[in-house]
C-alpha cells in the first residue's frame, strides 16, 4: 500500500519510510503491518504520511552485515529505529520526523 504525503508541494517526491527486512522474518511482517496501520491512521487524521519502501538485506552484503541482528529496521528522514517491533516507538519516530 502506498501513502502520499498530503502537505507536500506538487512535484515534490513523497517522503519514504525504509523498512529493512529479510525473507521469512515474521517480526518484519508485523512491523510492515504496524507501519501500514500507523500511516493509514495519520492519513485519515489529515497528518503527513509517507510511502513504505522495503529493502531486503539479503540482496546486499553490506546491508546484511549492518542489519542482520537488528531487523526489522525502520528509517525515515535520516533517523533509524532498530529492532522496530513496538508500534508506539514507530509512531513516535514517525511523529518526530513527519510532524517536524
Amino acid at each position: 500500500m502506498d501513502h502520499a504525503t498530503p502537505s507536500r508541494a506538487i512535484g515534490d517526491p513523497p517522503t519514504e519510510v525504509i523498512l529493512y527486512t529479510r525473507p521469512g522474518c515474521s517480526l518484519c511482517d508485523e512491523t510492515r503491518t504496524a507501519l501500514d496501520d500507523l500511516l493509514a491512521g495519520r492519513a485519515a487524521g489529515g497528518r503527513s504520511t509517507a510511502i513504505v519502501v522495503e529493502r531486503d538485506i539479503e540482496s546486499d552484503p553490506d546491508l546484511e552485515r549492518a542489519f542482520f541482528a537488528e531487523i526489522p529496521v525502520v528509517e525515515v528522514g535520516g533517523r533509524r529505529l532498530t529492532l522496530a517491533t513496538s508500534p508506539a516507538r514507530i509512531e513516535r519516530l514517525l511523529a518526530e520526523v513527519l510532524d517536524g
